[in-house]
């Protein structure tokens, strides 16, 4: 029987479906005698329990359960027939006037739009590549020297200087009135890594042992702290410690501490730029992915089911509140969270997932078993024991899912590639570096 299918609007469709009656009376009164047989109430032995009673006790909800599961299959038959690509839910109303020994409802639903893609030979796309340089992996060096550097006391009349460790008691004033956050002792900071701002860092540097100091600071109009932005307060600082700072030296000692397995200065150069190598390849490839996603979505033409669009904004709005709820905030559910904030990454999301999944339909994009693995590995080779990070990621279907849509992605992207109009650009490994 052919299924007549009503167009509404753009994506939206309606079917009309009819039941007969008796079948949904047979399927509730099946069930309701298997009910009977394991049923328990007070003054009945189970399985003794009269039809009446478990009629009255449970008709109403198994009705509307068979009535549900009825539609639902009926539904789902006439979109099969209709070769209709369903998205989300339908919404099912009854419907009167049906006829005798029948019950009709109306199905309203989305499908899924027909993807049209332009000719990606003419889309323009800039492909970033980067090395890892040899001052790199010195900063990098550096960088890990600082994290085990140690500090001494300096002599009594040296002055404070860049890199040094001061400690201090403060007070500020605003108005010749005290403002919160404006006063500590005892307080820590080396001079020179921006953890004060530069004002107060030039005030202190210079300053000797036991020296006492008054001087302004203009906090900035962007402030964080709300109630003294843009505001000038006076600080009186007195220095009560002074430490230089004495880094490792770059020998076997600082290549084993690191955990480098030949112990020697050239096995951390090789760790060092072997890791940097793997950020680099990571960085370049997102970037290089997100190129090809900006260009199929300025290159592909199609409507937007309203429907997962909503399903995908519900469940960024779950996300949020689990990542809330994990910092420790309570009544997160009452938390209101507005939806239109993620509306527009939600479209973005939805759109490039269609266009994606016609793209690796029609190109034959699938992720092959091999390339999973590949990858899997790849992410492995960072830890200690990579063997044990394969198996994590086999031995549960939602994580190689995660992987598999990694690499079904660069698959996109590398066939993109080739089609289009490829500039390419080399990035200097600190500009790659400080993109997020």
């Amino acid at each position: 029987m052919a299924v007549n299918v009503e167009t509404l609007e753009k994506l939206e469709r309606k079917i009309t479906l009819t039941l007969p009656v008796e079948t949904i009376q047979n399927e509730v009164n099946a069930r309701l005698r298997k009910l009977a047989r394991s049923v328990k109430m007070d003054g009945f032995r189970p399985g003794k329990v009269p039809m009446s009673i478990v009629t009255q006790q449970y008709g109403y909800s198994v009705q509307y359960e068979v009535m549900n599961d009825k539609v639902g299959e009926a539904f789902f038959s006439a979109a099969n027939e209709a070769n209709l690509r369903v998205a989300g839910q339908p919404t099912i109303t009854e419907k009167d006037g049906a006829p005798e020994g029948q019950v009709a409802f109306d199905a309203v639903f989305e499908v899924f739009p027909d993807v049209k893609i332009g000719d990606l030979a003419t889309a323009e796309i800039e492909k970033a590549t980067a090395q890892v340089s040899d001052a790199a992996v010195e900063r990098t060096i550096e960088i890990l020297r600082k994290q085990r550097r140690t500090f001494a006391q300096r002599a009594k009349d040296a002055a404070a200087e860049e890199g040094d460790r001061v400690t201090i008691d403060f007070a500020g004033k605003i108005d010749g009135e005290p403002f919160e956050g404006g006063k500590a002792e005892d307080f820590q900071f080396v001079i020179g890594e921006g953890q004060m701002l530069k004002e107060f860092e030039d005030a202190v540097r210079g300053m000797k042992l036991g020296e006492s100091k008054t001087f302004p600071l203009a906090f900035p109009a962007d402030y964080h702290g709300k109630d003294v932005a843009g505001k000038t307060a006076d600080f009186l600082v007195t220095v009560k410690k002074i430490e230089a700072a004495h880094l490792p030296e770059v020998n076997e000692q600082l290549a084993k501490s690191l955990g480098v397995k030949d112990g020697t200065v050239e096995g951390l150069h090789a760790d060092i730029r072997k890791n940097l190598a793997r950020e680099v390849q990571a960085r370049v490839t997102a970037r290089n992915k997100q190129a090809v996603m900006d260009a199929l979505a300025a290159k592909a033409e199609l409507e937007l089911p309203k429907s997962s669009v909503q399903a995908e904004v519900d469940r960024m709005v779950e996300s949020a509140r689990a990542d809330l709820k994990a910092r420790g905030l309570k009544d997160v559910e009452k938390l209101p969270i507005p939806e239109d904030s993620f509306r527009p990454q939600a479209e973005r999301r939805v759109r490039l997932g269609l266009i994606l999944a016609e793209l690796v339909r029609t190109a034959n994009l699938q992720a092959r078993p091999e390339q999973v693995r590949a990858q899997v590995e790849e992410l492995a080779a960072s830890y200690e024991k990579p063997e044990e990070v394969v198996r994590y990621y086999y031995a549960d279907n939602r994580r190689l899912a995660d992987v598999e849509a990694m690499v079904l992605e660069n698959n996109v992207t590398e066939h993109v590639l080739g089609l289009a109009k490829v500039t390419e650009r080399t990035l200097d490994f600190d500009e790659l570096m400080g993109q997020q």
